[in-house]
């Protein structure tokens, strides 16, 4: 199990909140927009696969953070490997934080592999809901290849365009 924080989750929260303030003032007449990840922590067989000990690895925690700074320069990065990992409900949270969301993520769970059959999440029901919420961001692929990455990429993408 990974050591928890030794800043609590209050002073935590309150320190992002006003460093992101900060980060969103300077970005907004810039036109850049600083988003927060989630990140899970349960997963400490690769520095790619997860995070342990990183505080915000819970999704409505985050979104709290991020409701809190109340800029539109301040956003969530909803990465889906990390949220089905932790806090599972992919679709029904890319609904509940529509408004929130500011870039998107996707690898497939188990083992942040390509977006094939083989995992967990159904990749086109999430490209669906996103088209549903409104989403006209960016989804960055952002899996670790395990066969060849060309053809990980041209599924990827199949899968992706919707």
């Amino acid at each position: 199990m990974a050591p928890r924080p030794t800043v609590s989750f209050d002073e935590g929260a309150t320190n992002t909140v006003a460093g992101l303030r900060e980060l969103a003032a300077y970005a907004t007449p810039r036109g850049v927009t600083v988003c927060l990840e989630q990140l899970n922590t349960r997963d400490d067989s690769h520095p790619m696969k997860g995070h342990p000990g990183y505080q915000g690895d819970d999704m409505d925690y985050c979104a709290e953070i991020i409701r809190q700074v109340g800029s539109p320069h301040a956003k969530l990065l909803f990465d889906v490997y990390h949220v089905s990992i932790m806090n599972g409900d992919v679709i029904r949270r890319l609904r509940q934080y529509r408004d929130l969301l500011g870039h998107i993520h996707v690898a497939g769970n188990p083992g942040r592999g390509e977006l094939d059959g083989a995992q967990e999440i159904h990749f086109p029901g999430v490209m669906q809901a996103l088209l549903e919420i409104g989403y006209q961001g960016y989804v960055g692929l952002e899996f670790i290849p395990t066969k060849n990455p060309d053809s990980g990429l041209e599924e990827a993408v199949g899968v992706c365009d919707v």
